[in-house]
């Protein structure tokens, strides 16, 4: 089966007239005058001869390969079309059904390919690489092997698509491959191996990232070692992916991101964080370790918006994970690298470009956070993430990244802008899965007069007495999972970052904390015996 059939027969079953492959654009069908995009991603010169290559008479592969233009016709079981390449300029194919069967209509395609039909199409491929089939994929329980999908031809991209429908099948949040060992995965925070997988080589690894990288980031990859992605299997979910070299060849971390968007409903997200979304200007900050939810939870908030606001919203990503239609909003979405070269710089851009909010998917330079806080002060509300562990750490990990001569003025400006923290961690859930601890910092006077002042160290303080407001301390949001019975004790003892005041919560609510560090035990007034040292032989008597 070629790869152009499963486009092909798209075009037959809803009554199309032509199949567009343009360098540079989508492939498009066209239907009733109007082309509908059947992929997401464009379309290379390579890739463009590679599908039409594959489809040529013997005569005509050598031909397609000199300037002009090239006609033959192609028949599949959905038909007879006519082939027209041109090369003058940029790379062109336009797929026509051919004329009638003998019955004088145009040829259908059977009932059973009609429900294929409705199948989103899959990614382009990279040159010389074909594209899987959207099959249902067989998935069993976790760290189990799944089916594999119909072969398309390429042994890398086959694989490379099968272990990432196992990945989404295990409900699994990361895929590694390391050079020398089987595929593993994340699930529920712990790392663990697919049965009856084999170790996989530098050079199968670097074979299956090439089937799934642009050539932008192949070309990254191969000069700096280094490159971030993104892939999508449609109807099956999205992923962030990472390439690395390390000292036993390349390797590759995927991140699983879920086809649909979450809600805040879903989620669980507090109506005080929910009023974050209609403010008309401010900068509101999700923080968290890597791993720990921030994009799910910024794709809500977004989500929450594109529902009852309409504005026009600009996400600068690197890479795009949610993928966010519009609602009510007009959403743009970048992708660092491939739509813009910075964070800075698209966020310079976003301010010529009429939006009302902006997600900046990573403050991670001066100049970015600089401009963050200038874009909020501006009138526009800017929704961005920072690796920290609380609200109070944040507020100071953004003003420390200033020079000391600046660091007044951005004190004045941070505190005016600020209007919300939500830092949070990924507890172990009883029975499976993950839960989200959320700490929530919110702007009220006196928040704002510490932030200004210099205090920050006074802000715990507000955050334990200013519940009735919204705000909650990681060690109460900690301990609320607990009592709800979706977390262990020494689950939410481990996430906490004050270790003393969570064991004395705990404590107080009768539960067994013999699972703690004697000093912290000691500390929250726990008394606990050192553990008695080993049988040996003892001293003789004198």
């Amino acid at each position: 089966m070629a790869q152009l059939d499963r486009f092909l027969n798209l075009l037959v079953t809803n009554n199309g007239s032509a199949l567009i492959l343009a360098e540079g654009d989508v492939p498009s069908v066209i239907i009733k005058d109007s082309p509908r995009p059947v992929m997401k991603q464009p379309l290379t010169s390579a890739q463009i001869l590679t599908l039409v290559r594959e489809i040529a008479p013997p005569d005509k592969p050598h031909a397609l390969d000199a300037t002009g233009a090239v006609r033959f016709d192609y028949t599949s079981g959905d038909g007879t079309f006519d082939v027209a390449l041109t090369q003058t300029g940029k790379i062109l194919a336009r797929i026509e059904p051919k004329a009638v069967s003998t019955n004088g209509v145009k040829p259908s395609a059977a009932p059973a390919k009609a429900a294929a039909a409705q199948a989103v199409a899959p990614q382009a491929p990279a040159p010389q690489v074909a594209a899987p089939r959207v099959e249902a994929t067989n998935v069993g329980t976790p760290m189990t092997q799944a089916r594999r999908v119909a072969a398309t031809g390429n042994p890398a991209f086959d694989k490379m698509e099968s272990l990432l429908r196992i990945l989404v099948g295990n409900k699994a949040s990361d895929l590694h491959l390391r050079a020398g060992q089987p595929p593993l995965l994340r699930s529920s925070g712990e790392i663990g191996s697919i049965p009856n997988e084999p170790a996989l080589s530098s050079e199968e690894i670097d074979a299956m990232l090439n089937t799934v990288m642009l050539e932008q980031n192949r070309v990254e990859f191969k000069e700096l070692n280094d490159t971030d992605f993104a892939h999508e299997i449609p109807g099956v979910a999205r992923f962030r992916g990472n390439a690395l070299r390390e000292r036993r060849g390349t390797g590759a971390v995927f991140r699983a991101v879920p086809a649909s968007v979450v809600t805040v409903e879903e989620m669980g997200i507090s109506q005080e964080v929910q009023r974050l979304c209609h403010l008309t200007k401010g900068l509101v900050l999700v923080t968290g370790p890597t791993g720990s939810g921030k994009s799910t939870t910024l794709c809500a908030l977004i989500d929450l918006i594109n529902r009852t606001r309409s504005d026009h919203v600009i996400t600068i990503e690197d890479p795009i994970e949610f993928v966010h239609e519009s609602k009510k909003c007009l959403i743009t979405q970048r992708h660092v690298g491939v739509h813009t070269s910075s964070f800075r710089h698209a966020l310079r851009a976003a301010l010529r470009e009429d939006p009302d909010i902006v997600l900046v998917g990573e403050l991670r330079d001066l100049e970015t956070v600089s401009m963050a806080i200038e874009t909020a002060e501006t009138g526009h509300l800017v929704f961005g993430t920072v690796h920290t562990s609380t609200a109070v750490s944040t507020v100071d990990r953004v003003i420390d990244q200033f020079p000391p001569d600046r660091q007044a003025q951005i004190r004045v400006m941070l505190s005016e802008s600020l209007k919300g923290v939500i830092s949070q961690v990924l507890c172990k859930k009883i029975g499976g899965g993950r839960v989200a601890a959320r700490e929530i910092l919110l702007s009220t006077p006196s928040v704002s007069n510490l932030i200004r002042e210099g205090k920050t160290f006074q802000l715990p303080s507000v955050l334990q007495t200013s519940r009735r407001l919204g705000m909650v301390t990681m060690n109460d949001a900690l301990v609320e999972l607990v009592d709800q019975k979706l977390v262990e004790p020494q689950e939410a003892y481990l996430k906490a970052t004050d270790k003393v005041g969570i064991l004395h919560m705990l404590k107080q609510r009768g539960k067994d904390i013999s699972f703690a560090d004697i000093e912290d035990a000691k500390g929250a007034g726990a008394e606990k015996e050192a553990p008695a040292k080993p049988a040996g032989r003892t001293a003789p008597a004198r």
